[in-house]
């Protein structure tokens, strides 16, 4: 099991970057999958990015890839997403999550394949 808490969002002028944060509790870090997510007001949990145990595959929704970059590290147990060239439609709560990972499992990109979730920090991006 782990508790994850997320931080670094706020308010961010378009063409602008922040860098979220997801701080992690517990002896298993390294065992999970991590991801981000968001979700817009009226608008359902979307994929935004996922990091694999080790860190060596990534994945990113079409719609950030080349803006936004997944890392983690496992001695910090701690996942990061830099966030570039934002726009306002990446305005949302962002929130980290993991899924326990046994050798061979895919990276999953759907919200219920994942257990475990953070608080949500609140990304805004102005015009």
């Amino acid at each position: 099991q782990v508790q994850l808490v997320e931080s670094g969002g706020g308010l961010v002028q378009a063409g602008g970057s922040l860098r979220l944060s997801c701080a992690t509790s517990g002896r298993t870090f390294s065992s999970y999958a991590m991801a981000w997510f968001r979700q817009a007001p009226g608008k359902e949990r979307e994929f935004v990015a996922a990091i694999s145990r080790s860190g060596g595959s990534t994945y990113y929704a079409d719609s950030v890839k080349g803006r936004f970059t997944i890392s983690r590290d496992n001695a910090k147990n701690t996942v990061y997403l830099q966030m570039n060239s934002l726009k306002p439609e990446d305005t949302a709560v962002y929130y980290c999550a993991a899924d326990y990972q046994r050798p061979g499992n895919t990276v999953p990109v759907e919200t219920t394949r994942y257990d475990y979730w953070g608080q949500g920090t609140q990304v805004t991006v102005s015009s």
